[in-house]
């Protein structure tokens, strides 16, 4: 008797905008998980200026899966997903998010599919392993995988299945994702959380499947973490902002070593102990990165201090900026953004 995942066309959604590195890696793992599963792949590209369209169309797809490549002028991955949700097949009932940053295990489109089912849920949200390839990623991904870099946050960390209010996005039920207006376009970062929020409130839920783990690949040096995680930051401000929430005691931690290292640096201008606030810190994420080091007899995470330095401070930037510029907002007259619109997605 056919299983509920047999019975549920998928839409593969892989957003990309110049990953001539990691595409064909992500869609050859994702076709291998779509050998038992009727489904589609739509690569959702941005305007990509290297050969990320050229090895997408490439890749060859299988008797039973389609493959294609749509441009994006809006080159956001909210605005991907959203695309793929209007162009999804007449007969598709699951959307599937990819990151083409990702590696997908053979049995992942299956288990999380089902997960989705046999739960009742609205959505599924997997676990993210870092993996790292050169010296840097190796530190990042080390990073990132430590209560250092990730403070407990539930799709880094592990635990049981069982429904939660936020995650790493995988699954979603189509007609749900369609219902409450998919994600907001206006987010560059942080989308999945916003829209958790408001899946919850229509009554959705959101389902931690352990059993669908992925393999993600970080930014390959310290500026481009610090980069990301200023907008990673950026997007958390205005989640909260826009659905007038507080940030939870994980979030607080970097605006609290940020406040505390400018201060620091403020009060050393009368007496100079006071550099010893960030200089602790400092040291503290050094002497991290030195102990993992030695466990994992990798010098290569001698850098997971200074990458998790970026990634503290950097999204503690990216918030406050943020925050800053909405007041400056609402002193001119200005509002908040507004969500998509739901009926651009029925295709």
């Amino acid at each position: 008797m056919p299983s509920d995942a047999d019975q549920s066309f998928v839409t593969i959604v892989v957003p990309a905008l110049n990953e001539e590195r990691h595409i064909v890696g992500c869609l050859t793992s994702l076709l291998a998980a779509a050998c038992d599963v009727r489904c589609e792949i739509l690569v959702v590209d941005g305007g990509s200026t290297d050969r990320t369209v050229e090895l997408a169309s490439g890749v060859r797809a299988t008797s039973d899966v389609t493959v294609s490549v749509v441009h994006n002028p809006k080159r956001l991955q909210s605005a991907a997903v959203n695309m793929a949700a209007g162009l999804a097949a007449p007969h598709s009932r699951v959307l599937l998010r990819a990151d083409a940053h990702a590696h997908y295990p053979a049995d992942f489109i299956r288990t999380a599919v089902m997960a989705l089912r046999a739960n009742g849920a609205t959505s599924v949200v997997v676990p993210m392993i870092t993996e790292g390839i050169t010296p840097m990623q190796r530190a990042v991904a080390a990073a990132q995988n430590s209560r250092l870099g990730n403070g407990g946050s539930s799709h880094r960390t592990g635990g049981r299945s069982g429904f939660i209010e936020h995650g790493h996005h995988a699954v979603f039920d189509l007609a749900f994702f369609r219902q409450i207006g998919g994600y907001n376009e206006t987010f560059s970062h942080n989308e999945d959380a916003e829209l958790d929020i408001r899946a919850l409130r229509a009554g959705g839920r959101i389902w931690m499947c352990r059993e669908a783990p992925v393999t993600y690949f970080p930014r390959g040096s310290i500026v481009g973490v610090a980069r990301q995680y200023i907008n990673h930051g950026r997007g958390r401000a205005r989640t909260l902002l826009l659905h007038r929430q507080r940030p939870k005691l994980r979030q607080m931690a970097p605006l609290a070593i940020l406040g505390a290292c400018i201060l620091g640096f403020l009060l050393a201008l009368a007496d100079p102990r006071f550099l010893g606030v960030p200089l602790a810190y400092l040291l503290a994420c050094l002497g991290w990165g030195v102990a993992a080091s030695i466990r994992a007899r990798d010098p290569a995470l001698l850098a997971m201090g200074p990458a998790a330095v970026a990634m503290h401070l950097g999204w503690a930037v990216g918030f406050v900026s943020e925050v800053i510029r909405h007041l400056f907002r609402r002193a001119a007259g200005g509002r908040n953004v507004p969500a998509a619109d739901a009926a651009s997605l029925r295709g």
